[in-house]
């Protein structure tokens, strides 16, 4: 006999890619709940620019507005997190940051990465609006300003490289950078990108909280008006450890592996957005997410013709 679930779908993340899954199995008939935390990574930043037809909308109001799109279609949410996920016989049970087990026969993570930045005091006050990790989500407002590039690993010589096409007055912070080489030296310079080899410890910051450049081990300052970086990541998954889930090995560390569709090396788990996909911004998130909610519905169907036919069988 087949058994009864709670839902036919619990999505764990409401972001940008947990909510356009939430919003296809919502049109697709499906019982569905949404457990949201109400932590966005860009929960910080006033403004999302890159988005065709929503460039910037501040991200909360994107996502109540999204919200309320999925919630017109009987999708239900919840306001605890995951902590723990295990398969049963028939789907998947899993117990809230509250207390609480409820089982589905789908689950699709979109639980998105956290941004752990260096220790350098002012840095992370500062998240979102004028330290800032991608330049085509704030490069242009702030195009032609004093820019630093703060290296955290030696791939951000290609972070100097980038930002450079905004603002001819650039900075490299390189100490975590390791040594600049002369190739590289040559190649910044050639576009005036200057070389700053001390050592950050700490940003700079006026009365009212603007960034107003860096000071140098040596207690010297340069100034500066914006600064770009990239923290380490750290996926918010570890409520999926049980599942012994099939991961890949990426420079920016160790992530889930799902395939186009989102499906994992477990059948009744998918995953989308950020948690998967570490570079993805919020469209390809979305799309990641609408792909997600399509297959699952899909997987579905075609689990509920076998049932049928198995009761047939069975009659």
């Amino acid at each position: 006999m087949e058994t009864t679930h709670d839902f036919d779908v619990i999505i764990i993340g409401a972001g940008a890619a947990g909510l356009s899954a939430a919003q296809m199995l919502g049109r697709s008939l499906r019982s569905v709940l949404v457990l949201d935390t109400a932590s966005p990574r860009n929960r910080l930043a006033a403004h999302m620019h890159g988005i065709l037809g929503g460039d910037g909308l501040n991200p909360r109001d994107f996502l109540a507005r999204g919200r309320a799109e999925v919630a017109a279609y009987g999708v239900q949410f919840g306001t605890a997190g995951a902590s723990t996920v295990a398969e049963t016989a028939t789907g998947m049970a899993v117990t809230t940051t509250d207390g609480t087990t409820l089982t589905a026969r789908r689950l699709i993570a979109a639980t998105g990465v956290r941004d752990e930045l260096p220790p350098i005091p002012g840095l992370a006050e500062g998240w979102g609006r004028d330290v800032l990790h991608c330049p085509y989500c704030h490069g242009w407002e702030v195009r032609g300003s004093r820019l630093g590039v703060l290296a955290t690993s030696p791939m951000a010589v290609h972070q100097a490289h980038l930002i450079r096409q905004w603002s001819d007055e650039v900075v490299f912070l390189s100490a975590d950078a390791g040594p600049v080489d002369d190739a590289v030296a040559r190649t910044l310079g050639s576009r005036r990108v200057v070389i700053e080899p001390r050592r950050v410890v700490e940003v700079t910051r006026n009365d009212a909280g603007a960034l107003t450049g860096v000071r140098l081990a040596d207690g010297d300052e340069v100034a500066l008006d914006a600064i770009f970086t990239a923290g380490q990541l750290h996926p918010n998954d570890a409520y999926l450890d049980g599942l012994g889930l099939e991961r890949e090995e990426m420079p920016f560390g160790s992530f889930i592996h799902a395939d186009f569709t989102g499906k994992t090396s477990n059948p009744r788990v998918f995953a989308a957005g950020n948690i998967t996909s570490p570079m993805a911004n919020v469209p390809i998130s979305m799309s990641a997410g609408t792909m997600a909610g399509s297959m699952v519905n899909m997987d579905l169907v075609t689990e509920d013709f076998d049932l049928a036919a198995e009761r047939i069988d069975a009659a």
